[in-house]
């Protein structure tokens, strides 16, 4: 067994729980105001109109399986990504905080906007598939991107990206991961049910839940750009001072 797993249960298991509890914290509303599913439910239901409920179902299974897939792999290969390609982890959390604060306050502004470019994204890809199979559109245009596109992607790296030092690392590891699986969890909830939720949010509705979710994703943007400029002043000032 690695050094690192015979010190997790160092940390008790309040201490464990702690950290599960705090990074689950993070973790689920950061993906949930960037994926926002309810949200996305309202077109997803546009596109799926006409369908048999038994194909919009099992879309919205395969769309939330994919949709956790994608996010699982960005958090547990975030770290090697970055390596291999030379980039900080302060450098990734100014450069993810930038976007999401950028794609939150562009959804704060005008969310009807980017939902109207989704819904265009989501028909574009049903027209171009050769057959009507809903397979064939399962993941590309539903899960990515118009579930999970690059702005997902990018928190999930960045929420990687943000792990303590061992004997924690585990255990915040797998809380994202469940952070992540939750949120897919939402998207097959919310894309089953998405006929209902149009019936009982409506335009004003939706509108109002874009707008929440657009101002706590903005908070969360800046929270990981002010992570990572924090950062790369302690490293300046380290380095200054080891010179």
């Amino acid at each position: 067994m690695s050094p690192a797993l015979h010190a997790i249960p160092s940390l008790g298991l309040k201490d464990a729980l702690s950290v599960f509890s705090n990074t689950f914290l993070l973790a689920f509303p950061a993906l949930f105001s960037i994926v926002n599913p309810i949200g996305a439910s309202l077109i997803f239901s546009q596109v799926t109109a006409g369908r048999e409920r038994s194909e919009s179902l099992a879309l919205a299974r395969t769309v939330a399986f994919y949709s956790a897939g994608l996010l699982v792999a960005s958090i547990w290969a975030g770290s090697a990504i970055l390596a291999f390609f030379g980039i900080t982890v302060d450098s990734l959390r100014i450069a993810g905080g930038l976007v999401v604060a950028v794609r939150a306050w562009s959804l704060l502004q005008a969310p009807e906007e980017a939902a109207a470019r989704k819904e265009k994204q989501a028909m574009q890809g049903g027209r171009t598939v050769a057959a009507p199979s809903w397979m064939e559109m399962a993941f590309f245009p539903m899960t990515m991107p118009f579930t999970v596109g690059p702005g997902s992607i990018a928190v999930a790296i960045a929420l990687s990206a943000s792990r303590p030092a061992s004997p924690a690392w585990l255990i915040f590891y797998l809380a994202v991961s469940v952070a992540a699986i939750a949120v897919a969890a939402t998207v097959w909830l919310a894309y089953a049910y998405a006929e209902r939720l149009v019936v009982m949010l409506g335009v004003t509705g939706a509108r109002i839940v874009s707008r929440l979710a657009a101002l706590i994703l903005l908070c969360i943007g800046v929270q990981i750009l002010s992570a990572g400029i924090e950062g790369l002043v302690v490293t300046i000032m380290h380095a200054a001072a080891a010179s």
